[in-house]
């Protein structure tokens, strides 16, 4: 039998605007979010600003210097540090902070999550307060590799995503340490911990 990934088995309460998709894979949620976010723009209420595919909630503080692609949206009572980076694609969630010089792409972030300052997060889901230290990555492609295709393994199963790029999964209450690296296809469940300096590499070889 196919192992499959619930990702309501790693965040409690994923934003009402992902129910109809919460059933996809998490890759094929990440590789779709900016037409995902598209469709959401126009249910968003008087609250924010919207203007060319981009939607910023009145109570969001965004510091100088900030970068944002189309399709974006920032929740209520976001923060977005100086000279951050947000490509296309980026959903966050309530009470995010994102620290300065960090970068987002083709993301989720849940509510209350901080991702400190000089962070990449590619092609990824992160939970509810979730903590990444300074300089954490999650990472979304092999650049290494010949065979660039990434297989992700949970419950002891490798499952082929089919995609070339997908970051993480990564469950409420995580805690990232600082430079710690999360390779391609990595799947963290709840309350994981993640070491200053660890690479977390689930799957060495495919």
């Amino acid at each position: 039998m196919e192992q499959k990934i619930a990702i309501k088995d790693f965040i409690a309460t994923i934003s009402e605007h992902f129910e109809a998709v919460q059933h996809l894979a998490p890759w094929d949620i990440t590789n779709n979010l900016k037409a995902i976010i598209e469709e959401i723009l126009p249910k968003l209420g008087a609250d924010f600003t919207i203007a060319d595919g981009i939607a910023i909630h009145k109570t969001t503080v965004i510091e100088t210097g900030v970068t944002i692609k189309s399709p974006f949206i920032a929740m209520e009572n976001c923060h977005l540090g100086a000279n951050s980076y947000f490509r296309e694609g980026v959903f966050l969630d309530r009470s995010v902070k994102i620290g300065p010089c960090s970068e987002i792409k083709s993301s989720i972030i849940g509510t209350k999550t901080a991702i400190a300052h000089l962070n990449y997060i590619g092609n990824s889901i992160i939970g509810e307060q979730v903590n990444f230290e300074a300089g954490s990555i999650a990472a979304n492609h092999y650049n290494e590799r010949e065979d660039k295709t990434i297989w992700v393994t949970y419950h002891d199963a490798i499952i082929a995503t089919g995609v070339e790029k997908f970051g993480a999964l990564v469950g409420d209450n995580s805690r990232i340490g600082a430079n710690g690296v999360l390779s391609p296809g990595t799947i963290l469940k709840k309350n994981a911990i993640v070491k200053r300096l660890e690479l977390i590499e689930q799957l060495k070889q495919k």
